[in-house]
């Protein structure tokens, strides 16, 4: 049986629901939470997962080493990872999360800079998957049979803090904050120790809860509404930051949703360039 083919950056529950018995889709649960939220993914999965899914812990065992928070690892460390999950380049992948839309945009984001395609976000997550009274499952499953995984990377997806340096008020090039407004505005304090308030200079703010409604994507045409408000062009090359690079990639999926096609996440986000004294803040 073949994988399933995804033409979209997401899928709902009624299709997963329709699929969730292909042997070439591999289910992923992304769960993760804020600093300070005294929520662990890793048990709440235990608790109870959509069957046959798997945890992706970016935070982790998928993460680079690097002082800053679940940055992206290297391809040979991502093809090993998700190789150990069963996932190989003609799987189908969904990520899902406790949440609704969270954090599986960020590992949607992950598979696409390695160069797969064929990767997509349960819309509303866990909570759409119960309403419509999916059945759950609780422990670790079984382990698959290894995949045959080999990453293409996508560097013109990744950002890094020498472009964002580079784009800081460029004519063709628009940063794009996804933090909500107060510490966009640094009238609130960062969660991280060590990182200042405020934003990159010339940074548009675009919180990234304006492009999620009861917990799943606007419509594109929602969201191309909330990028054209604010000026943000089709044309221009687009930077996403958020706190620590989770958020950035739901403003990247609602981006992809609508047609847009020169854009990055910048994988260290507020958590480097706020810890850098040496890089201009405005407030």
């Amino acid at each position: 049986m073949a994988a399933p083919k995804l033409k979209h950056n997401i899928v709902t529950a009624a299709w997963l629901s329709k699929h969730l018995d292909n042997p070439d889709l591999v289910l992923l649960d992304a769960s993760w939470h804020m600093p300070g939220s005294g929520r662990q993914g890793l048990a709440e999965f235990v608790e109870g997962h959509i069957p046959t899914a798997q945890f992706f812990d970016f935070d982790k065992a998928i993460a680079a080493d690097s002082e800053l928070p679940h940055m992206l690892p290297s391809p040979a460390k991502f093809e090993q990872a998700v190789r150990a999950m069963g996932i190989s380049n003609t799987s189908a992948v969904v990520v899902y999360d406790s949440h609704g839309l969270f954090s599986a945009a960020r590992v949607w984001w992950m598979f696409r800079a390695m160069g797969h395609q064929q990767v997509a976000v349960l819309n509303g997550g866990l909570p759409a998957w119960l309403a419509q009274d999916g059945a759950i499952s609780a422990g670790i499953e079984s382990a698959r049979p290894s995949g045959q995984f080999i990453a293409n990377y996508q560097p013109q997806l990744v950002a890094d803090k020498r472009e964002m340096q580079l784009s800081l008020n460029a004519p063709g090039r628009v940063i794009v904050d996804a933090r909500g407004p107060a510490r966009f505005a640094g009238q609130e304090p960062e969660p991280r120790a060590g990182v200042a308030a405020g934003h990159m200079p010339g940074a548009i703010n675009l919180h990234y809860a304006e492009l999620i409604s009861e917990g799943k994507l606007q419509p594109p045409f929602l969201a191309l509404e909330s990028f054209l408000a604010r000026g943000i062009s089709g044309d221009d090359r687009q930077l996403y930051s958020c706190g620590s690079g989770v958020t950035a990639c739901i403003v990247a999926l609602a981006a992809a949703e609508v047609g847009v096609q020169n854009w990055a996440v910048y994988d260290g986000s507020w958590s480097e360039w706020g810890a850098d004294p040496a890089t201009p803040k405005s407030h």
